[in-house]
């Protein structure tokens, strides 16, 4: 019999996540907001208006959640998941929140019998959607069992980093590092480009052939031109989840007394990008920051 799922959390990466998953296994959706559940619906997600309807019958509560606020409240806050689990069940979590957030999640959970799978993703929705994503997971070694068959149903690249909850975070904090740096750098490069009178489009064609060539400056790099052109790109990922992710970054690093210029660097970019209002805008229009005359 096939693993019932609930994916909690129907935004831009866990809506592709849960239409890929119904097509092989029994799985139930939920989000907040109304708008995110009918596109649910319509690509062919069953969806429920509560979050621990969803979550009842599951053998494995998926959560796609932007933070760790986000986590707490969908778990335990009112309306919370965990009173309506069954133990023995399995929450897999796909969000990127830290390893000590994870940690303690882990330890609370397991106090109710439930386990956790730390599986931060990454690839954007489209590889979402296709089950192309690169998931790095720390999970003790029984859950990870259990959970193996819908983790690679995700996953074009899967990687066992650790036997315990917090390694999957531990890789992706390094993950984050370079793809901020890179959507950065993505943006410098193309706001020199347009200063020093280049066709920015042309620039990126011709980089994209040599060894500069990136897969942070192929994607961002079209939008990050529409930005610099005063366009407003279509949003794949929001400017505040790199604020989010790279004081993750930063924070996992000094606790390690590790220093991190250029993430730390990328790190200011963001935080001035959300405070000139653009935190739900696309992380490519960091371009913006680096030339204020674009705006």
């Amino acid at each position: 019999m096939p693993l019932s799922i609930a994916v909690l959390g129907l935004g831009a990466m866990g809506l592709p996540m849960a239409a890929h998953l119904s097509s092989s296994f029994d799985v139930t959706g939920f989000d907040p907001f109304e708008a995110r559940r009918d596109l649910a619906s319509a690509e062919g997600v069953r969806v429920v208006a509560e979050a621990a309807q969803a979550a009842r019958d599951a053998d494995v509560v998926l959560i796609a959640v932007r933070n760790r606020a986000q986590l707490d409240e969908v778990l335990y806050g009112e309306g919370g998941v965990v009173p309506a689990m069954r133990p023995g069940s399995i929450v897999v979590l796909t969000s990127t929140v830290g390893v000590s957030a994870v940690e303690e999640v882990a330890a609370r959970l397991a106090s109710d019998s439930i386990g956790l799978v730390d599986a931060p993703v990454s690839g954007g929705p489209v590889r979402a959607g296709e089950g192309d994503l690169l998931v790095t997971c720390g999970a003790y070694p029984d859950v990870w069992e259990r959970t193996l068959p819908v983790l690679e149903e995700m996953a074009g690249t899967l990687v066992l980093v650790g036997d315990e909850p917090g390694k999957g975070q531990a890789l992706k904090t390094v993950n984050q590092l370079l793809c901020g740096i890179h959507i950065a750098a993505a943006g410098e490069a193309l706001a020199l480009a347009g200063r020093l009178g280049l066709d920015q489009r042309a620039a990126l064609d011709a980089l994209m052939s040599g060894a500069a060539e990136s897969f942070m400056l192929g994607n961002r790099g079209p939008r990050a031109i529409e930005a610099y052109e005063g366009g407003e790109p279509e949003v794949a990922s929001r400017l505040d989840i790199f604020v989010k992710d790279m004081g993750i970054v930063t924070a996992a690093a000094k606790s390690v007394g590790l220093s991190v210029p250029l993430a730390a660097a990328a790190e200011q970019l963001y935080v001035l990008g959300a405070a000139q209002g653009r935190a739900a805008d696309d992380d490519s229009t960091v371009i913006r920051v680096l030339s204020p005359d674009r705006r």
